[in-house]
């Protein structure tokens, strides 16, 4: 056999050079040897309780302020005062309201996505009716997010059977350095912010790859196999379509420019938040992918990272901090998360996470770090390119 050709210096500098991401210390690299039933055990029972008095408490708190800052921003609109101040004031408060008012929405979002997992209250119906009344409000098909969500919870982390943020193979990414580039990598984030969750509800971006379209609009879809699913896309589709004609009639009411100040712009600060959140959770260096016999419920599970949001901890309900609990016991009301967190902490040694980094930083490295993992079955890490980032580089296991 001929020998091989060396390939030229310029041709190296012309290609990227994939590099595989594996910390020394990574997480759930060997399966765990404790047990789902210790975990529990270690938790306190109280944990597990879930009261509809106290669910509705934290969902009126948070329909008080957003109806507050809704008050504030008409008193910004329509009185002298605020007519008097000067424009950059009145641009910077404008700012804040969005921002302000997108955080609480995100938190009221939370408390529907907490009623689609059954954790707001002992009575389905209940959960169905507040998770189905706050995610239309948000312009989120309840039903169908919340079958599509089902099957997240019990396949994370499997290549085939996971249905958020499921990673690319290195057969489907590109080469080309360009498009490896930090540009481009900025591009991306700010595409995924603006644009990723209501992609990802019409056409399933981002989710599981199936061999014809897929949406959560639509009941005749590989997402969802049952009568009882299909009936549930149909409703949700009526929740949508009853929320946006209200937006319909006000904007020709109150003209469109005004829905969008008072609507328009906080809800795509929810949508920011939620994916931004989704992304952080589920995509990091030391988490794992499985594909074969490698997976399963626990190890998937344990594939997560809690983050630190700062005060919004409290104003998202905890979904950042407290995620890999929650994962463990999606059944579990917010409020007792972070003492359930506690519990297991001595258990899960080596496979609970804690990233304390800037989430500013943390998008950017797991967008750096975290591009493909690799063809193949097992144990799959993300890999990145050496396209001058720099990356701690190990030898894949």
């Amino acid at each position: 056999m001929a020998p091989r050709a060396k390939m030229s210096d310029e041709a190296k500098a012309n290609t990227c050079q994939p590099v595989q991401v594996v910390p020394s210390d990574h997480q759930c690299a060997e399966a765990p040897t404790f047990t789902l039933g210790q975990l529990r055990q270690a938790i306190p029972k109280h944990c597990f309780e879930r009261s509809m008095l106290r669910s509705f408490s934290y969902l009126a708190v948070d329909l008080a302020v957003s109806a507050a800052f809704y008050y504030a921003a008409h008193l910004l609109d329509t009185s002298e005062v605020a007519k008097s101040l000067p424009f950059s004031a009145t641009a910077v408060a404008w700012v804040l309201y969005w921002i302000a008012q997108g955080c609480v929405q995100t938190g009221l979002w939370v408390i529907a996505h907490e009623c689609g997992h059954g954790a707001f209250s002992d009575y389905s119906a209940v959960n169905d009716a507040v998770g189905f009344v706050v995610h239309s409000f948000l312009l989120v098909p309840y039903f169908s997010w919340k079958y599509t969500h089902a099957k997240h919870h019990a396949k994370t982390g499997n290549m085939e059977g996971d249905e958020v943020f499921v990673p690319q193979t290195r057969d489907q990414v590109s080469d080309n350095p360009v498009m490896h580039s930090p540009v481009i990598r900025a591009i991306q984030i700010v595409v995924m912010l603006t644009l990723g969750w209501p992609l990802y509800l019409l056409t399933n971006v981002t989710g599981q790859r199936y061999e014809t379209y897929t949406s959560h609009f639509t009941p005749f879809t590989d997402l969802f196999s049952t009568r009882k699913q299909k009936m549930g896309v149909v409703a949700s589709d009526a929740g949508i379509v009853a929320m946006i004609g209200a937006i319909a009639y006000v904007s020709h009411i109150k003209g469109f420019a005004w829905v969008m100040k008072m609507y328009g712009i906080p809800y795509l600060f929810v949508n920011m938040w939620l994916v931004l959140i989704t992304e952080l959770q589920h995509t990091d260096k030391w988490l794992p992918h499985f594909r074969g016999e490698q997976w399963n419920w626990l190890r998937g599970a344990l594939a997560t990272v809690d983050r630190d949001y700062g005060f919004l901890n409290a104003v998202f309900h905890h979904i950042g901090d407290t995620h890999v609990c929650h994962h463990i016991f999606s059944y579990m009301p917010h409020y007792h998360a972070e003492e359930a967190t506690e519990a297991i902490k001595p258990i899960l040694g080596k496979y609970y996470k804690m990233d304390r980094t800037p989430i500013a930083v943390a998008l950017w490295n797991s967008f750096r770090d975290c591009q493909y993992v690799p063809n193949g079955q097992g144990t799959l890490w993300f890999q990145s390119f050496s396209n001058g980032d720099h990356v701690k580089v190990a030898k894949a296991n």
